[in-house]
């Protein structure tokens, strides 16, 4: 790696670690990045997704404000994002590596489609929910950010646009701090993912680029404490906008 592919992996980091703080999908920078200076896609995948843990910590930090009150919830759903992430990064390590790309835009189409629609869903859904469902989201978003954490663990790219479309239909609460609960949900999925990559490094020869690793996780800590004074300034309407218009542009991406 040259002076200036380094340059281009650490500021696709720093655009990433934003871009996943707001909305979710900033894998879609610095995985074709990589893609692009010649790495082959096991090899940047695991180390895009290495790199980017410590943007998605920052990310969460950034948003400490919107996180009160939120620690049973998380803790709840956080078991659901480490079970899924687990099994995610085993697939990743085991399946052929397109194995996930007929279904992963379709994925994105309906979680857009639920971002939409979530105001008037989540107000039917919540109609119908008891006190401990209205503060959780009950047995079905535990499921769903399970298979969330199995994909995040398989790729992550727009994993936290599904996150906020299961989050804020579920959840009786603003988006901002649905965001904020998205973020440390996209932090666990994405660490314990890591965890199994660097076991599988140290003990099976699964391929790691460090130096791509650290440039992303310089990159990502910087964007993600600037997305998150960012985003937390976003009126929800808007919000709902810049993450419909990301997931559009996340579907091109993948598709072409």
């Amino acid at each position: 790696m040259n002076v200036l592919d380094a340059l281009a992996v650490f500021a696709a980091g720093v655009a990433a670690g934003g871009i996943n703080t707001i909305v979710g999908s900033g894998s879609l920078i610095t995985f074709p990045t990589m893609l692009a200076l010649g790495y082959v896609p096991v090899v940047a995948n695991v180390s895009n997704n290495i790199g980017l843990v410590m943007g998605s910590v920052t990310g969460a930090y950034g948003y400490r404000e919107e996180l009160k009150g939120q620690r049973e919830r998380l803790v709840r759903l956080g078991s659901a994002s480490l079970v899924g992430a687990l099994v995610g990064a085993v697939l990743l390590l085991g399946l052929p590596a397109g194995a996930f790309q007929v279904i992963v835009p379709v994925l994105i189409v309906i979680a857009l489609v639920l971002v939409v629609v979530q105001p008037r869903l989540q107000a039917w859904t919540l109609s119908r929910r008891d006190g401990e469902g209205r503060a959780h989201g009950g047995p079905w978003l535990w499921m769903g950010v399970l298979l969330a954490g199995v994909y995040g663990g398989y790729f992550g790219a727009a994993q936290g646009i599904v996150l906020i479309a299961l989050l804020g239909i579920a959840l009786d609460d603003d988006l901002q701090r649905v965001n904020a609960a998205k973020n440390v949900l996209s932090a666990v999925v994405n660490g314990s993912a890591a965890i199994v990559f660097i076991g599988m490094w140290l003990f099976a020869d699964t391929r790691i680029d460090w130096l791509a690793v650290l440039l992303i996780a310089a990159g990502s800590i910087l964007g993600g404490l600037a997305g998150a004074r960012v985003g937390r300034r976003i009126p929800p309407l808007v919000l709902r906008g810049v993450i419909v218009a990301v997931g559009l542009v996340a579907i091109a991406n993948l598709l072409l």
